[in-house]
């Protein structure tokens, strides 16, 4: 496993919910990641933001790593949840919110 690898996979071993995105949380850099970030701050969970656009090998390395081509990606307790299209419809059925409770992450909920 490359630095970049242990890097990313530490990075989600570590943090219950990490979001690899274009920007940062406070300051998203493309509309996909814009709407994952208005999603997670919705349902009121902590997250990480990695931004992508800071360093070319981590915004490959995250693709090779999920085997998905797009980002954002959110991973949730170590798992590939998605990407924008898919946290979408989960939130929209009520899934997203399930999910993370099943996994114990603590959500505010709507304020």
């Amino acid at each position: 496993m490359s630095g970049v690898q242990e890097f990313i996979d530490n990075e989600i071993k570590t943090n219950d919910v990490v979001l690899f995105m274009k920007g940062t949380p406070q300051f998203p850099q493309c509309g996909f990641s814009g709407q994952v970030v208005q999603i997670l701050d919705y349902v009121g969970v902590d997250y990480k933001g990695i931004n992508v656009l800071a360093d070319q090998e981590i915004r490959q390395g995250i693709k090779d790593y999920s085997n998905w081509p797009t980002i954002p990606q959110l991973y949730v307790k170590g798992e590939f949840v998605g990407g924008c299209d898919i946290v979408r419809e989960m939130f929209q059925a009520g899934e997203l919110q399930s999910h993370l409770e099943e996994k114990g992450i603590t959500t505010r909920g709507a304020a």
